[in-house]
């Protein structure tokens, strides 16, 4: 699975919150403003990754997911310990804890997740 730009990211994101849209709708709902032509590049080139499937329904193409979210967020923390912590995926949790502001339910939450998983939990 290839990774996504930050554009693709984007569309990506609409797409799974919002599901099969037109470009229009997906230009409509970019955090930026962003040219058509800009827009339908990065679905055509999403389109031939495979992460988008087109039908067509009258004049318009209408575009949806492909690929999961959940496993697209899967790959990525995978590559971004390959590429931040030494393949550690440990190491990328221990950054995300020391540099965000996590509250007391969610250090707790935190706390639940590594004692299932050290005892064979998913």
């Amino acid at each position: 699975m290839s990774t996504f730009t930050a554009g693709e990211s984007e569309i990506m994101k609409i797409l799974w919150e919002h599901g099969e849209q037109k470009p229009s709708e997906i230009q409509s709902k970019y955090p930026r403003e962003i040219r058509n032509a800009a827009l339908r590049f990065q679905l055509k080139v999403l389109l031939e990754k495979g992460h988008v499937t087109r039908s067509k329904v009258g004049k318009a193409y209408y575009y949806k997911a492909a690929t999961a979210q959940k496993g697209a967020f899967r790959e990525m923390a995978r590559r971004m310990a390959q590429i931040y912590c030494r393949g550690s995926a440990a190491g990328l949790i221990a950054e995300l804890i020391k540099n965000e502001k996590l509250n007391e339910s969610e250090i707790s939450e935190l706390k639940k997740l590594a004692e299932s998983k050290h005892a064979g939990g998913k």
